[in-house]
C-alpha cells in the first residue's frame, strides 16, 4: 500500500463502473472501493436519482449495461477532454468523471468538503451529475491510446528525473526523496481497484499519479530556483511533466478494462 499516493476518487469511480457487475454486493464493493475513509457520498443532478441520493444508487443506474467511462483532471489552461458544460466545476475540483450509457452521456463532479482537524480530517463528498455532449468521438484524440500513454511516460519519467535531479529538489524538499524514488518501483500499490483491472492500466496510472505527486511536491514552493531563470525552467520542465501524466491517468481509466488473464489489483 502506498501510503502517501492515492488515486483521485474519480479514477477509482470510472474504473468500478466499468467493472461492477448486476447486484447488491457488486455495488457495496464499489462504493467503500471510491468512499474509502470518506463519510458516505451523495449525489445530486442525476434526473433518475432524487438529490441526496446515495453514490452506490449512481453506481447501480451507471454501472450496468453496455457502458464506457473515464477520469479526467483538468488544470488551469488546459480542460483534457472536459466537457465544457462541467468545464469550471471540473476545474476546481481537478477532475471529473465522464460516463456514458444507453445513448446518453454524463459528467460527475466531486464536491469535496473537509471537516475536523488537520490531525484527523474527515471529508463529506457529493457528486454533482450533468448530462453532456457524447465525450467518445473525441477523447481519443486527447488523451491517445494506452500504449501511447505508457510510452509518454517512459519519455517524460527520464526527462522529470533529470529535471528533478538538476534542481536538486530532493535535497531542498526531503520528503520528496521518497516519492522521486518510488518512480523505478515495481510494487502493487495496494490501491482499491476493481478485480480484473488490466496490468499494463494499473502501471501507468501507478507511474502517472507518482509523477503527479512528484510535481505539486516540486511546486509548492521556490525551493531550489535560486533567480528567475532557474524557476522559469523548473515550472516549465514540471508543466510537460504533468500535462503527460493526466493524459496518462485518463488513458488508463478509459482503457482499463477488465484483464483478460483475470490477474485483479489488490484492495486497500
Amino acid at each position: 500500500m502506498d501510503s502517501v499516493i492515492l488515486p483521485p476518487r474519480a479514477v477509482v469511480l470510472a474504473l468500478w463502473l466499468q467493472s461492477v457487475g448486476a447486484g447488491a454486493e457488486p455495488v457495496r464493493r464499489a462504493v467503500r472501493a471510491v468512499e474509502d475513509d470518506d463519510e458516505p457520498h451523495t449525489v445530486v443532478g442525476h434526473p433518475d436519482l432524487p438529490d441526496g441520493a446515495p453514490l452506490a444508487d449512481l453506481v447501480a443506474v451507471c454501472g450496468t449495461g453496455e457502458r464506457s467511462a473515464a477520469a479526467v483532471l483538468p488544470v488551469p489552461g488546459d480542460p483534457s477532454g472536459t466537457p465544457a458544460p462541467v468545464g469550471p466545476a471540473a476545474l476546481e475540483a481537478g477532475e471529473c468523471v465522464l460516463v456514458h450509457r444507453e445513448g446518453r452521456a454524463w459528467a460527475a463532479v466531486p464536491d469535496v468538503v473537509p471537516f475536523g482537524s488537520v490531525h484527523e480530517q474527515g471529508h463529506l463528498v457529493t457528486w454533482h451529475v450533468h448530462e453532456v455532449p457524447d465525450w467518445r468521438p473525441t477523447l481519443p484524440g486527447v488523451v491517445g491510446t494506452l500504449p501511447e500513454a505508457e510510452q509518454s511516460l517512459r519519455h517524460v519519467l527520464r526527462e522529470a528525473t533529470e529535471a528533478l535531479a538538476g534542481l536538486d529538489v530532493a535535497r531542498w524538499r526531503p520528503d520528496a526523496a521518497e516519492t522521486i524514488a518510488s518512480l523505478r518501483s515495481t510494487a502493487d500499490p495496494g490501491w482499491a481497484l476493481p478485480p480484473g483491472t488490466a496490468p499494463r492500466a494499473v502501471g501507468v496510472l501507478t507511474t502517472a499519479l507518482r509523477l503527479r505527486a512528484i510535481v505539486e511536491l516540486a511546486t509548492a514552493d521556490d525551493g531550489g530556483a535560486i533567480n528567475l531563470w532557474q524557476a522559469d525552467q523548473r515550472s516549465a520542465a514540471l508543466r510537460h511533466v504533468d500535462h503527460a501524466a493526466r493524459r496518462a491517468v485518463t488513458a488508463a481509466t478509459a482503457h482499463g478494462g477488465l484483464a483478460p488473464s483475470g490477474h485483479a489489483s489488490t484492495e486497500r
